[in-house]
């Protein structure tokens, strides 16, 4: 049976001026009435090219303990790099929806890659206003070209490219916040896979929505990953949880988004913090945002560093094989 992708469902509600009840989140997550206005805090933003490390490393591990996720501006990848990323994702989902479907996540799949609407258990039948693309870039043990799409031409270049210059900043952000914990360089990537930490591309889609005061694109949620690099288009949606409250994170021109995840809570033993994030949609402009997300080997058994365990601070977590906690956190299990 053929499934209805969000982006078909946009078009007919916007003719409606509605959007079906399974999309109408509950009164305690409607962004209309729990998202704060006003005096709204800033997330960090970091400036990655500052020559004190002792510097950089200090502001980045204060972000990742107070704030959970920050902003990197003057970090290297050009801007035409980035502009050809966001044009070619724009233009796939452009494509007649037949097109697409070529690339749909096989309804057996243990993988999350491919194209979709759902990633994990819908709770009270609520859906996400959002389609998405996944698949891995790198490492190339990882690759399954089935999911990069043959349309736009550019799309395999253009992510081959990106791909270059975005290893290198995950690679130096994993180095700083190792330092922020005590350890050497290279302790945390190391415990995240080293050479084998894969690094998954994810593209969604949030078309126009009638009711953006009812609906989420994506729900509340921490990222299963190490860390995430998020690459926005200008259209503001991304939401933060502080202080009981949720803000918009200010849309920075040329920035990055850094997301701490899961494992990295796990891995600091609750000195960095996994960051509990949403999507907010709009009524006339589609918005769209590029995360890469770290993510282990599956077979990894991620738990507390030892080095990071005492008397005074027992761990916090169980080691867990990476595969398991995503089973888990997917079909919302607790563990």
């Amino acid at each position: 049976m053929a499934v209805e992708r969000v982006q078909t469902i946009a078009f007919s509600s916007i003719l409606v001026d509605t959007i079906p009840p399974e999309f109408i989140r509950s009164e305690k997550e409607q962004p209309a009435l729990t998202t704060c206005l006003g005096c709204i805090p800033q997330v960090p933003t970091i400036d990655f090219s500052d020559p004190d490390e002792g510097n950089l490393t200090r502001l980045i591990a204060e972000a990742s303990s107070e704030w959970a996720m920050f902003q990197i501006v003057n970090h290297g990848i050009p801007s035409e790099v980035i502009t050809n990323l966001q044009k070619a994702g724009k233009e796939f989902f452009e494509l007649p929806q037949e097109e697409k479907e070529l690339y749909a996540k096989p309804p057996d799949s243990k993988s999350i890659e491919g194209y979709g609407s759902k990633l994990q258990k819908e709770v009270e039948g609520k859906k996400a206003w959002v389609d998405h693309l996944f698949h891995n870039i790198w490492p190339p043990s990882a690759i399954n070209y089935q999911y990069w799409p043959k349309n736009p031409p550019s799309y395999r270049a253009v992510n081959e490219e990106y791909c270059k210059w975005v290893q290198p900043v995950g690679h130096r952000l994993l180095s700083l916040l190792s330092l922020g914990l005590g350890l050497e360089k290279n302790e945390l990537k190391e415990n995240v896979g080293g050479d084998e930490l894969k690094y998954l591309l994810k593209i969604n889609y949030y078309p126009p929505c009638p009711r953006p005061d009812l609906a989420l694109g994506v729900v509340a949620h921490t990222d299963m990953s190490s860390i995430t690099i998020l690459v926005p288009n200008e259209v503001q949606g991304l939401q933060v949880f502080r202080d009981d409250h949720w803000f918009d994170v200010k849309y920075i021109p040329d920035a990055l988004v850094i997301h701490i995840g899961d494992q990295l809570e796990i891995l600091s033993n609750g000195k960095y913090k996994s960051v509990l994030h949403r999507t907010t949609v709009t009524k006339e402009i589609t918005r769209m945002s590029w995360p890469v997300f770290l993510e282990p080997p599956s077979e990894l058994a991620i738990g507390p560093l030892p080095k990071l365990i005492n008397e005074k601070n027992p761990p916090k977590y169980q080691k867990k094989k990476y595969c398991d906690y995503v089973y888990c956190k997917l079909n919302k299990i607790a563990q």
